[in-house]
């Protein structure tokens, strides 16, 4: 038998497990474009990198692509997994499912 660390054990099963995001209650369904995905600024979750300053960049970026009838808080909730990479990534996937249903809620976790 392979030891298994407690995170592991504890860890939901990702692969049947929805994600964290609500996505239901958005006024207006809307593709996010490739290129407002590519515009956004990457976080990894390491110790130097400010989240605060970067909630504001991400902001800048989702204010800047606006699609008609779709405000700002939609774009930035389908585009918020986008942004996150290595740590902050992982970090997503252990919010429990369908515990965000604002850009509100996001921040806060975040």
């Amino acid at each position: 038998m392979t030891e298994q660390t407690l995170r592991k054990l504890v860890a939901p099963e990702i692969a049947t497990q929805p994600l964290c995001i609500n996505y239901q209650d958005l006024e207006v369904p809307f593709e996010l474009k490739s290129r407002l995905i590519h515009l956004l600024p990457t976080f990894r979750g390491l110790e130097n990198e400010n989240p605060h300053k970067h909630l504001k960049e991400f902001h800048v970026v989702c204010s800047s692509m606006k699609p008609n009838n779709v405000i700002v808080v939609q774009i930035k909730l389908r585009a918020f997994p986008f942004l996150l990479a290595d740590q902050a990534n992982d970090w997503l996937y252990y919010i429990p499912s369908g515990s965000v249903v604002t850009w509100t809620n996001m921040s806060k976790f975040f």
